[in-house]
């Protein structure tokens, strides 16, 4: 049904702008509409394929495509912001900020955009393997009007994640966690007056500027969380320093206070001999030890570059850095992309 997309998204939203627009006029009160950007059912950063840890079955382009799509058709439909969500793998969410650059740039104007990631189990990371505040660091730029969690876990489960959060984005934070755990069926149990205990507590911790649930989440529960929020002051955002926010899968910060940063330079061809002979002879195994011993033995950063005659770079790059994707202990550390070349710094990137 992927050719229905436009009209499906097109569609919903113009029922739903009829609505609140209704609402609206009903209760002298504006009500706006959210066209969501889902996470689609492909990841760019894992393999789908354990003997091929470089394999993907999607690119970043193919992804940035279809998020144009979904998102030309919410807004056409009548959405006042777009709220990308349930984001279990951060370069997806990147792919759908850029379809969405791109998409204001041709419609002359913007919306506002919410992002909303999900920590997938008590590992407290996405299942691409970010810890919160990476990933808040990996979609800062973004400038969305907010970031917060979403789906996944329930509200006593998302708790500390979203108290991370609060402290670490200077723009309003949402959440919408699910009704409780699922059961045994895959259904979930939590009474809205439950769930309402629970975030209405989000609230009064000054967590949250926006709350409201996901799955197992009825009119019910919204109604008893509205109730529950309503004589609460929203959450106070906080100053932060400026500072340069890097991120792998963990966050790496360099403050006014920072001293010198340990970039390693062995994953380089063009700085070590034995690296290039690594990658020319496609020994990536090896070539992977050598980026795990530099974030071994201290480096907060790690070069890579592949620029070399004998290489088709390129694909060199995109291969090591899709391999290193799957490896936490290396991925944990930033990635500087080296080349003297442009399309190889984008491949990189992508």
């Amino acid at each position: 049904m992927e050719d229905l997309v436009p009209e499906l998204n097109r569609e919903s939203a113009r029922l739903a702008r009829e609505v609140c627009d209704a609402v609206a006029a009903e209760t002298d009160i504006p009500r706006y509409v959210a066209g969501v950007l889902g996470p689609t059912s492909r990841t760019a950063s894992l393999s789908p394929d354990v003997n091929d840890p470089a394999k993907r079955n999607v690119t970043f382009d193919a992804l940035r495509e279809n998020y144009y799509e979904a998102a030309s058709a919410l807004i056409e439909g009548g959405a006042d912001l777009i709220m990308i969500e349930t984001i279990f793998d951060t370069l997806n969410a990147k792919a759908a900020i850029y379809a969405l650059e791109e998409l204001f740039e041709d419609l002359g104007r913007r919306l506002p955009v919410m992002i909303s990631g999900t920590i997938t189990d008590a590992s407290g990371r996405t299942l691409s393997g970010q810890t919160t505040e990476a990933f808040w660091n990996s979609v800062r730029h973004a400038n969305p009007l907010s970031v917060g969690l979403n789906c996944a876990l329930g509200a006593e489960e998302l708790r500390p994640y979203l108290e991370e959060l609060s402290t670490k984005a200077d723009t309003f934070v949402s959440a919408h966690p699910n009704a409780g755990l699922p059961n045994e069926f895959g259904e979930y149990d939590q009474t809205p007056e439950e769930m309402a205990a629970i975030v209405s507590e989000f609230a009064q911790s000054g967590l949250v500027n926006i709350i409201g649930g996901c799955c197992g989440s009825t009119p019910e529960h919204i109604r008893a969380i509205a109730d529950a929020v309503r004589p609460m002051a929203p959450r106070i955002i906080p100053e932060r320093s400026k500072a340069c926010r890097l991120s792998g899968l963990e966050p790496f910060n360099i403050e006014a206070d920072s001293l010198f940063v340990n970039v390693g330079e062995r994953t380089n061809v063009t700085g070590s001999a034995r690296f290039k002979r690594l990658i020319v002879e496609e020994d990536f195994t090896t070539a992977l030890e050598v980026a795990l011993e530099q974030v071994e033995s201290g480096a907060q950063i790690i070069d890579i570059n592949m620029d070399e005659g004998m290489l088709e770079s390129k694909e060199a790059m995109v291969r090591f850095l899709n391999l290193i994707a799957g490896e936490p202990d290396i991925a944990r550390v930033p990635i500087m992309i080296d080349s003297s070349k442009w399309d190889i710094v984008e491949a990189g990137l992508t």
